[in-house]
């Protein structure tokens, strides 16, 4: 695969992910060479206690500031921000968002690009609920509380998408801008306002099967209250979009 002149900027947030960045820093880094592929990290840390700072600075000398940015940020204030801080930063026509617990898996990323090349897709983004996608270390609760929060977005929104929770996609950079300046959602409602906003743009979205794996080191942000803000945000956008 080439780039064809392309270059794909990462936005990665963090917070307390000390033990998981090294590797999918390196995970990311051979994909994107074994591609050719021209490529960038920027890292958002939203001043993690553990040392993830750190360890970022010690990767940018490792790959190299063209390759490794840190850009963070004085404490947590939402996945939805942390997506418009590294935004500022981006160098690249397109723009991949992930999670750097290894949940999202650098591999498929050659599926996205490709998959995007093929139809010129304004967004791609990865569904773990069509095709062979799947959820691996999950208990039956939050199994439940996935499938649940998707199909009530689904079946109110509509949105063209199996997967609508998901944090793990591919954007050519001005939809991704023009989406973000349109969402009033900050946290882990912001990846279900986006799908929602980009079928009221008209923007073109394929979807990619991926095997989401529970992370591997450290704990999972998902709680109580982002359960309700999901629920908040499912009824705000089914009865003003």
């Amino acid at each position: 695969m080439s780039g064809s002149g392309n270059k794909y900027s990462v936005i990665l947030p963090t917070y307390n992910e000390r033990g998981n960045l090294p590797t999918i820093i390196w995970l990311l880094a051979k994909m994107f060479k074994e591609n050719n592929l021209s490529w960038e990290v920027i890292i958002v840390d939203d001043a993690s206690p553990d040392g993830t700072q750190e360890i970022a600075k010690q990767l940018s000398n490792v790959y190299g500031a063209d390759h490794i940015l840190l850009k963070p940020r004085a404490g947590k204030l939402g996945l939805g921000t942390a997506y418009m801080h590294g935004l500022q930063y981006v160098t690249g026509n397109f723009v991949i968002i992930m999670d750097a617990d290894f949940s999202h898996h650098p591999k498929f990323i050659p599926q996205f690009i490709k998959l995007q090349k093929a139809k010129d897709l304004d967004i791609v983004t990865g569904t773990r609920y069509a095709g062979n996608g799947g959820v691996y270390g999950w208990d039956l609760r939050r199994k439940v509380i996935s499938r649940g929060a998707n199909f009530l977005a689904s079946t109110l929104l509509r949105p063209g998408v199996s997967d609508l929770t998901g944090s793990f996609r591919l954007y050519k950079k001005p939809v991704l801008e023009k989406l973000i300046s349109s969402t009033v959602s900050k946290g882990y409602v912001f990846q279900m306002e986006i799908m929602v906003r980009a079928r009221q743009f008209g923007f073109t979205i394929g979807e990619v099967p991926i095997t989401f794996v529970d992370r591997v080191y450290g704990e999972s942000k998902m709680g109580a209250t982002e359960i309700v803000q999901y629920a908040k945000g499912v009824w705000q956008l089914f009865t003003t979009v």
